[in-house]
């Protein structure tokens, strides 16, 4: 995997110690390369383009960027339940430089691309401070919009741009080909964003060439 997909804010050396070992470790795990690039694009390009929303600073994004490189490493031991092996594999493994703090955030953002929202009946979740479970839903409905927006693993989203409103949050998709599932997936997915920031989300679409 190609660790070049990083944007601004730079890196701290830290940091890209911790990425280089998130990369190696998604390697390791054989997932789909191009998907978990292109949902990790899309997080952070929805990152940058809500600030006004979230608040979070550059530590939040990193915590983003690496639990959607490492969203679908769970697949290693099957589709079903993937996102709950993703969880524990991030926990337990030794290849990620990460406290057990760090664990636990990246591991529960990565956890809730899918499926089930946070919850306090999950103890990963409990585990975390209020404002930590704050941060893990906001980054977590990022990252299942992202995952959405690359349902067929075709890399159909070339560019996003973003309008907030009062009620609503408007994605404007540059798409190279008419999307289908991308469009439901996403708009299924949106359900913890609208719940977390308090807006609907609506798609748009538009050709580019």
């Amino acid at each position: 995997m190609n660790p070049t997909l990083t944007a601004q804010p730079l890196l701290t050396p830290e940091q890209q110690t911790a990425w280089s070992a998130a990369l190696d470790l998604a390697q390791s795990c054989e997932v789909d390369a191009r998907h978990a690039q292109q949902v990790t694009r899309l997080s952070l390009r929805l990152f940058d383009l809500l600030t006004q929303l979230h608040q979070l600073g550059s530590q939040e994004r990193f915590w983003l960027q690496c639990a959607a490189v490492l969203h679908d490493i769970g697949w290693l031991e099957g589709w079903k339940g993937h996102h709950k092996a993703t969880l524990q594999i991030i926990l337990n493994t030794h290849l990620l430089p990460f406290d057990a703090r760090t664990r636990l955030i990246v591991g529960s953002i990565a956890r809730y691309h899918r499926r089930a929202l946070p919850s306090q009946k999950h103890d990963h979740y409990a585990a975390l401070a209020p404002a930590e479970q704050h941060v893990v839903g906001q980054l977590a409905a990022i990252l299942r919009i992202a995952d959405g927006l690359d349902r067929l693993h075709q890399n159909t989203i070339a560019d996003l741009e973003v309008q907030i409103g009062e009620k609503k949050v408007t994605l404007r998709c540059g798409v190279l080909t008419r999307p289908a599932a991308e469009a439901e997936a996403a708009l299924d997915k949106a359900d913890l964003f609208e719940q977390v920031f308090n807006r609907k989300v609506k798609l748009v679409w538009k050709l580019v060439s």
